[in-house]
């Protein structure tokens, strides 16, 4: 983050809003991107009992945000690194803060889109453009931001145990979390429905060969899908048993 990027400090309560909308908990790393005075971190760390670190530009903000963790008695699970959001590694974060302008979340959201599929992702006033939020957190005048990263599953699927017409073909395009497309079982193709991403989960519903809504729920796993049919929006309830779904990209 360069030298022109101005410091303000997130408000306590939104910090918290944050990390929680992000369900923040001991087993996650949290990094924040342009640390400051290491507020964000240290909460991670003293209320969600997560291990966090921050990245901080500026030598003597990156100093004072480790200080400020001895003095929490977090420096444990805090560390600060003075260096640049470019160039440092935190992929392996299994949630990203942010409170950079809209221009730097927008050049940093490539980098995000490509870490593993489930990070989540809470930035405080700025968005990502249109990559669309999952949550928005308002606390009296302030917005936060939340949004999960996404597997990436556009093109074409071939489909086991959706339906008695046997194999389907299932053709998707994508959006970051929207997801739209088509199933076909030879000539009889039709929209899927209400199709979404939850991280690597896809979630969407189609009519079956008897005339019935039936949802699905499947994780990418690489170049497969693996899951199985639940009850219309989730009801798994009315779902007399387990049918597992499988699927295979087309071309791999």
């Amino acid at each position: 983050m360069g030298k022109d990027v101005m410091w303000l400090p997130t408000r306590d309560e939104l910090v918290i809003q944050m990390l929680t909308a992000a369900r923040v908990g001991p087993d996650d790393e949290v990094v924040d991107l342009g640390a400051g005075d290491g507020k964000i971190p240290i909460a991670a760390a003293r209320q969600f009992g997560a291990r966090a670190w921050g990245i901080e530009y500026n030598k003597d903000l990156a100093a004072l945000a480790q200080r400020n963790a001895q003095r929490a008695g977090v420096a444990d699970r805090v560390r600060i690194v003075h260096g640049d959001i470019f160039k440092e590694d935190f992929s392996k974060a299994t949630v990203v803060t942010l409170y950079l302008l809209e221009e730097l979340n927008a050049q940093l959201r490539p980098t995000i889109l490509a870490m593993r599929p489930g990070t989540r992702v809470v930035s405080n006033t700025f968005s990502m453009g249109d990559w669309e939020p999952d949550q928005v957190i308002r606390v009296g005048t302030n917005t936060g931001y939340f949004w999960t990263v996404p597997a990436v599953v556009a093109g074409q699927w071939t489909l086991q145990g959706l339906d008695r017409r046997g194999p389907a073909r299932l053709q998707l395009t994508q959006r970051h979390q929207r997801v739209g497309g088509t199933l076909a079982w030879g000539a009889q193709v039709q929209p899927v429905l209400g199709a979404r991403m939850d991280g690597a989960d896809l979630h969407f519903s189609f009519v079956n060969g008897d005339g019935q809504l039936q949802a699905a729920k499947l994780q990418v796993q690489g170049q497969t899908l693996n899951g199985e049919l639940v009850g219309p929006y989730g009801m798994v309830e009315v779902q007399p048993e387990v049918v597992k779904v499988l699927g295979q990209r087309v071309g791999h």
